[in-house]
């Protein structure tokens, strides 16, 4: 079998004087990131006034969101493998240009198709657009006190994003209109193409120019579009776990994705090598990241219902109330994650921060129909934010871990693909058992009055958030177990194109 993961012994030593537009450049990096992170929360809570507007059926309003998760979902690798080919600024580039354009076509919608056309164009951009971000930032910040303070602050908005989204979308929502949920992102869009061509630099010797693996492409992409299919489809009323049509997504992900396995092992030239994630911290991280958004979007997805449909919060105040957990998350990824990636290894942030966060949610799981804001919500969310924002930053860190500069985009995709794959699982998984706990409640209790069916509901979100407690502890077991990284997660993708970084430093030529 042919050998794939030579050591590139020519490769000569990269120049890694700091950029001087650095921290001009991350600030168009977070705006971009902001965006993606966002967009999909925006939209689910403007998702009830699109679906009026444009006469969409129940049956195909969860579309809005699923033509979106299967297009980036499933064309992440392919956008971070295209990132490290034809240079990560120029991908960002045109990421964003693109990803403004789809969302000018969803903004305009007239019927259904073009909507979810546009949504799934919008996807097609952001999984081009989020493995450049957080490539460029891997491979600018070259100093490991700098780059702890560049990821913490990463960390933050890739958090925070999503409940800044609520926020967002129910102003624009219950003040303006839902079609601004989608036009708002041409702004953001805007001003970070425009700061990306003035300020972001990118060295050409970090470029990997081998030859495009085609057939791990196809099996890549169609199995984990098979994956996320499979989870929405057991989601879904009338189909369910059972159904044959989402049994079969999943034997054909599993059959797609293992013979994409042995493809990568045995091409010259492969989308993903198998050392990016053999690697036991970066696959730890990937692996428990992605756990942990399993019930990070499940919980976003039921105290949304909760808050709306059983404590009567408007749109704007529903965003609002999710304002204790970005505070958490900035103050856990900016002053906790930052300040101490250099002095400790980053299990030793990782773990409790999973920790902190599955004690918030903890806490969640003695939600009733009359629980108090201050009382319940409030430390829960706080706790909560502040444990995932802790372990955001050195997870998004670890995502490059040791990698070489040509890896850096795939390493990148693949942190986005573990929290994409997480998301829809999450709300799949999560959904399904909100569901039938309330089914089951309401039954046992002849629900039939209003105040019976609120705590039915009820019973079904504090269900599913203690299976979300479980998850973190998982993620929690997994970081303690897998990284092994010490302080020196924080040092940068260095190497010469096709070098793996080992423990020993990379000499630096000064200009």
């Amino acid at each position: 079998m042919p050998k794939t993961d030579q050591t590139d012994k020519t490769a000569q030593p990269v120049s890694l004087e700091p950029d001087p537009q650095r921290w001009k450049a991350l600030a168009f990096i977070a705006i971009a990131q902001l965006m993606v992170v966002l967009d999909a929360t925006v939209v689910n809570i403007a998702l009830p006034h699109a679906q009026a507007s444009l006469h969409i059926s129940d049956a195909n309003r969860q579309w809005v969101i699923t033509a979106y998760s299967l297009a980036f979902g499933g064309l992440l690798l392919f956008g971070g493998r295209i990132s490290d080919l034809w240079g990560r600024k120029r991908a960002f580039i045109l990421g964003l240009v693109g990803f403004a354009a789809a969302s000018a076509l969803g903004g305009a919608a007239v019927n259904e198709g073009m909507l979810l056309g546009a949504r799934a164009l919008q996807g097609v951009f952001g999984a081009l657009l989020a493995p450049a971000a957080l490539s460029l930032l891997a491979v600018t910040f070259t100093e490991a006190k700098e780059r702890a303070q560049a990821f913490g602050i990463f960390g933050a908005i890739a958090g925070a994003g999503g409940a800044v989204g609520l926020i967002l979308g129910g102003v624009l929502t219950q003040y303006v209109n839902w079609r601004w949920a989608l036009f708002v992102n041409i702004a953001f869009a805007i001003v970070a193409a425009v700061g990306a061509a003035l300020y972001i630099h990118e060295r050409e010797e970090g470029r990997n120019r081998d030859r495009l693996d085609i057939p791990g492409v196809l099996l890549a992409t169609t199995g984990l579009v098979a994956l996320v299919y499979g989870f929405t489809k057991a989601s879904t009323p009338g189909d369910g776990w059972g159904a044959p049509i989402t049994v079969g997504m999943f034997i054909a992900s599993a059959v797609l994705l293992a013979a994409f396995v042995v493809v990568e092992s045995r091409v010259k030239a492969p989308l993903l090598p198998l050392r990016v994630i053999t690697e036991r911290n970066r696959g730890g991280v990937y692996l428990s990241l992605g756990l942990a958004v399993i019930g990070m979007f499940g919980l976003f997805l039921f105290l949304t219902y909760y808050l709306q449909l059983v404590k009567n919060y408007s749109p704007v105040m529903t965003g609002v109330a999710f304002l204790p957990m970005i505070a958490g998350m900035i103050i856990g990824s900016t002053q906790i994650g930052a300040r101490l990636m250099n002095r400790v290894p980053a299990r030793l942030l990782m773990a409790p921060g999973f920790v902190v966060a599955a004690i918030g949610m903890l806490i969640l799981t003695q939600l009733s129909v009359n629980s108090s804001y201050p009382g319940t919500l409030l430390p829960g969310f706080l706790l909560l934010g502040l444990g995932m924002g802790t372990a955001f930053m050195p997870a998004m860190s670890l995502a490059t871990y040791k990698i070489a500069p040509r890896d850096a985009g795939v390493a990148s995709a693949m942190i986005n693909t573990s929290q994409q794959i997480g998301g829809s699982i999450g709300t799949a998984l999560l959904s399904t058992i909100a569901v039938n706990a309330t089914t089951s409640w309401a039954k046992s209790h002849h629900a039939a009055t209003p105040a019976l069916v609120a705590q039915a509901q009820v019973h079904g979100y504090v269900m599913a958030i203690w299976f979300a407690v479980g998850i973190l502890v998982v993620s929690a077991i997994i970081v303690a177990t897998l990284v092994t990284a010490g302080r020196d997660a924080v040092v940068p993708p260095t190497g010469g194109v096709g070098e793996e970084i080992g423990e020993a430093s990379i000499p630096v030529i000064a200009h």
